[in-house]
């Protein structure tokens, strides 16, 4: 019974405090900025209760630099931040000071990237490192490749990591969802370990301590970003922009955000040209940052799956109906939110325009030989998407 260990009362307080410091952070769904939707609402609570594991698993389950595992991040069922609707992000935590192998087979996403950052002042870390991309990484012909962490150079692909160094991530980015395979591979701290891993109670303690603060802190966080992009709607703007953070963004290419708000009687018209680039997508969500159902919902497209018209352009249309036209983003439920464009490998970065309409005059606007598409179609389309998730999440 309770007091039979002298540590119950450090434990029982540490449990306590983990439930009281989530209960605090709901708060944040009741902010004066934030949407007083239904949906709104009550996705900002379903957030916050994703979030919890992920946290536990930054801070309690996979903390430990000697004994690291790669375990990805988001997925259909937990994101924040703007999470790539194409993306697998996987990572593990590490110690600058050591050295690490990551082995495995690379796989056939379209975009591949290693970074290594520093902790820092987001919830997320701060400065990057370093990178390998794509072509910077040596692939065997079988797909094998191993990439080596460690503050002292080493031939092969190598990252040079420094004493703030706290975490590696690998993202996956995949346009052809069906037929592009996930990376499958391993992390691996070498030399000497310098302690054992059994669990203790001030492990469990601080733990539980920090995962809850992660979770309010990282939520507050991408709300208060993404507020900064709120307030100017319509407009396409990097996080360069409006913040001068040091932050984990994708390598080789910054993503340009913009927050629409669409009353249900009205659609928003997005157009822009794609440049030559390795890889581009367009990502949509809302209000908390997060990507909408991409499994179930045309929420999303890329390079791989858009319709361009005929000259080159790319004309998506917001709208609370089907419009019937190829490159529908379906809000599901909200009235504001957030688009991303991300243009990666490409030598310009052209900024997409915004036309908002009453509904009613949207045939009126659109060009006579838009992209469509039919019920068929749609739902192959939709049907697609979910095959491409089950493929990339294995689940």
């Amino acid at each position: 019974m309770f007091g039979d260990n002298p540590n119950d009362a450090m434990l029982k307080d540490s449990w306590d405090n983990f439930c009281d410091q989530l209960k605090s952070a709901g708060e944040l769904v009741f902010r004066d900025t934030t949407p007083v939707h239904d949906i709104d609402r009550a996705k900002g609570f379903r957030l916050l209760a994703r979030n919890i594991a992920l946290a536990l698993q930054f801070q309690l389950e996979n903390r430990d630099p000697d004994f690291p595992e790669l375990l990805h991040y988001f997925d259909p069922l937990r994101k924040q931040g703007g999470d790539n609707t194409d993306a697998l992000y996987v990572g593990a935590p590490i110690n600058g000071e050591h050295s690490y192998r990551i082995s495995g087979v690379r796989g056939t996403a379209r975009y591949f990237a290693v970074t290594v950052l520093e902790n820092g002042a987001t919830p997320w870390g701060g400065a990057v490192v370093g990178n390998l991309i794509d072509s910077d990484i040596e692939v065997a012909d079988d797909g094998t490749f191993e990439i080596t962490l460690s503050p002292n150079e080493h031939p092969g692909n190598w990252i040079r990591t420094t004493p703030g160094s706290w975490r590696v991530t690998v993202r996956q980015f995949f346009a052809d969802w069906e037929n592009e395979t996930p990376m499958v591979a391993r992390i691996d701290r070498l030399g000497e370990l310098s302690h054992d891993p059994r669990l203790s109670v001030e492990a469990v303690a601080s733990g539980l301590a920090e995962a809850a603060a992660w979770v309010r802190d990282s939520t507050s966080y991408w709300s208060d970003m993404l507020h900064k992009w709120r307030i100017q709607p319509n407009r396409f703007l990097s996080y360069r922009q409006l913040d001068d953070n040091a932050i984990d963004a994708t390598p080789g290419g910054e993503p340009l955000i913009c927050y629409w708000q669409v009353p249900e009687d009205e659609v928003l018209l997005v157009r822009v040209t794609p440049p030559a680039a390795d890889y581009w997508a367009v990502e949509f969500g809302n209000c908390w940052w997060e990507t909408m159902d991409y499994r179930y919902r045309l929420c999303s497209t890329n390079c791989h799956h858009a319709r361009l018209e005929a000259d080159g352009e790319l004309l998506l249309v917001v709208a609370h109906e089907d419009p019937g036209v190829a490159n529908w983003l379906d809000p599901s439920g909200h009235v504001e939110g957030y688009i991303t464009v991300r243009w990666i490998g490409a030598e310009q970065y052209p900024v997409p325009e915004c036309v908002q309409l009453k509904r009613e005059a949207l045939e009126g606007y659109l060009p006579a030989t838009v992209a469509r598409v039919d019920t068929v179609q749609r739902k192959e389309q939709l049907a697609a998407r979910r095959r491409g998730a089950i493929k990339r999440f294995g689940y």
